[in-house]
Order: structure tokens, then C-alpha cells, then sequence
């Protein structure tokens, strides 16, 4: 459900919350850790820290480091810049004119699970991922 980009950039906050609070990790670390190419990578942490996710440093030293505490970080924040699941209240068939009063064939049942998973992205926190095994890096 979530694009190869939304999942790169969940393993490389994860990366990120095992850092003691003062170090920062540079992109082409990350990228090695969790099997993303390096400046593709390196783009991603840098939209993060826009949407105030990750902080970066330059210089010696430097890279980037989680914003707040993993478990203050819904991984709906992560998430959402990227695969804009927020905008997922439209008709699952594509109807324009599907609502309550005029539904689609599944318009009850997308609601539910919909609404069942952004509850999941915005409940679950960057910790609660940390906290399980290391996650497999992948290749692209």
C-alpha cells in the first residue's frame, strides 16, 4: 500500500531513531543501511527535513538526525509527503459523483478501511517501528 519511496523513506527514519540524540548520519549511510541508491536518497532526507521530519547539518560532522523523538513522529508524517494518502477520500472506482446518498458499489467498505488505515499511519510512530527487528534493506 505504500510506494517503494514512502518505504525507503520509513527504513531511513528508522535508520535514523537509533542514533544517540546528538549524531547525525550522512545520506550515503542511510542509503546503504536501507538499500536505497544515495542521492536518491539524499533527495528524500532533504524533503523530510522540509516538512520537519529530519534536521540535516553540512560540514564535518554533519547529515541528518531525526526532528523530534521517534515517538513523537506518526509515521503518517513520513508517509504523507510522498504518497499524499490524505487525499484518498475521493471514490475508490473513480466516480465523481459517488457519496452517502448516491455510493458506489463499495463506497461503505473503502470508507471503513480507508479510515482504518490513515487511523494506523497517524497511531503508529517511528518508535513502535524501531522497536521491531531491523528492517531488511532491499533492492531496488
Amino acid at each position: 500500500m505504500l510506494s517503494r519511496t514512502a518505504t525507503y523513506a520509513l527504513r531511513a527514519v528508522v535508520s535514523l531513531a537509533e542514533l544517540a540524540s546528538d549524531e547525525y548520519a550522512g545520506a550515503g549511510e542511510v542509503a546503504g543501511q536501507v538499500g536505497a541508491p544515495r542521492n536518491y536518497l539524499g533527495k528524500l532526507l532533504r524533503m523530510l527535513a522540509d516538512q520537519g521530519v529530519v534536521e540535516s547539518q553540512k560540514g564535518k560532522g554533519g547529515g541528518f538526525r531525526l526532528a523530534r523523538r521517534p515517538d513523537r513522529i506518526p509515521i503518517f508524517d513520513v508517509v504523507e509527503p510522498i504518497d499524499h494518502v490524505s487525499r484518498w477520500g475521493g471514490c475508490f472506482l473513480g466516480r465523481r459523483r459517488c457519496s452517502e446518498k448516491s455510493p458506489c458499489a463499495v463506497h461503505e467498505r473503502w470508507g471503513r478501511v480507508r479510515d482504518q488505515y490513515l487511523s494506523f499511519l497517524r497511531e503508529t510512530t517511528v518508535a513502535d517501528l524501531a522497536a521491531e527487528p531491523a528492517l531488511e534493506a532491499h533492492p531496488a
